[in-house]
């Protein structure tokens, strides 16, 4: 158990007898009031998005969850699959369950699965990935680092804004928390 105030967004944590997903929280100490948490999560069941607000003294169980790490291999348009980097077992997991996990998956990504109960509920991805540049305007030769960018899309169909002087079949690094141009990869 854990106090309310210790709630952090993408912890798995257990409510109402059901696991939810943190998405945000803000802890508030309103003037001559108790703080308070005002938390915002999703419910890995349904999917749907709930805010509820718990008192600083409020107790949190968090969800036991285990952690494998897997390689992504490919998807067939319905499924997507992984390989259990350990034993070598393949699973699959729907567009649904990885939501918008989707546009960062190339092939040989490690990522961390988590499991409750023996059920995937989520997928970790690394902080950046390397992908490459598939359809952009043509680079500007000359072109330095400004504040000026353009579309660029990337292998899996993930539209991230580049500077001028990226061009079509160059590697970049991506930042999956945000989804933007970290670097040359």
């Amino acid at each position: 158990m854990l106090s309310a105030t210790q709630l952090r967004p993408g912890m798995v944590i257990k409510f109402n007898n059901e696991l939810y997903s943190v998405f945000s929280m803000t802890h508030r100490t309103p003037g001559n009031l108790r703080g308070f948490v005002q938390a915002k999560m999703r419910s890995l069941r349904t999917g749907s998005m709930t805010e509820h607000r718990f008192s600083s003294e409020d107790k949190v169980e968090k969800a036991q969850l285990d952690e494998n790490e897997m390689e992504y291999l490919y998807d067939d348009g319905e499924y997507f699959y992984f390989m259990n980097t350990e034993n070598y077992e393949q699973m699959h997991l729907t567009k649904e369950l990885l939501g918008d996990a989707t546009d960062y998956l190339i092939p040989q990504l490690k990522v961390t699965v988590e499991f409750y109960e023996g059920k995937p509920i989520s997928v970790e991805l690394p902080a950046t990935v390397d992908m490459t540049v598939v359809e952009t305007e043509p680079g500007l030769k000359g072109a330095t680092v400004s504040n000026v960018t353009k579309p660029a899309k990337m292998e899996t169909g993930l539209v991230v804004q580049v500077p001028p002087f990226i061009s079509e079949g160059e590697k970049i690094r991506v930042n999956t928390a945000e989804g933007t141009y970290q670097e040359r990869a």
